[in-house]
């Protein structure tokens, strides 16, 4: 059988042609980015545990610590995202916290 014969019908001359005419695409990982909420005087903790257990999926111990870390430390990290998760987590939070009307910041910075 010649590279042209087409009388084989298990081959299919066309896809091999078009799979070897693709280059190989390389993926690289899309950068990350930290959700990282800012400590105020004002936002009670128990709702701040609220929220890393509602919109990050923290059980309520880990909630707890990280809304001790942002108590003591200033801020806290709530988890690490794709930009476009990450955005969307920031806004979830902002959201939640002007509904409620509580000053809590909440950023996310470059991994």
């Amino acid at each position: 059988m010649t590279e042209h014969d087409t009388s084989d019908p298990s081959v299919d001359h066309h896809d091999l042609a078009v799979k070897e005419a693709e280059p190989k695409a390389k993926l690289k990982r899309p950068p990350l980015y930290r959700v990282v909420l800012i400590n105020d005087d004002f936002t009670p903790m128990e709702f701040v545990v609220e929220v890393l257990e509602s919109i990050f999926g923290m059980e309520r111990g880990q909630a707890t610590r990280v809304m001790l870390e942002v108590h003591t430390k200033g801020k806290g990290i709530c988890g690490t995202f794709s930009f476009d998760i990450a955005e969307t987590k920031v806004a979830q939070v902002k959201g939640i916290a002007e509904q409620q009307q509580h000053p809590l910041l909440c950023t996310m910075e470059g991994v």
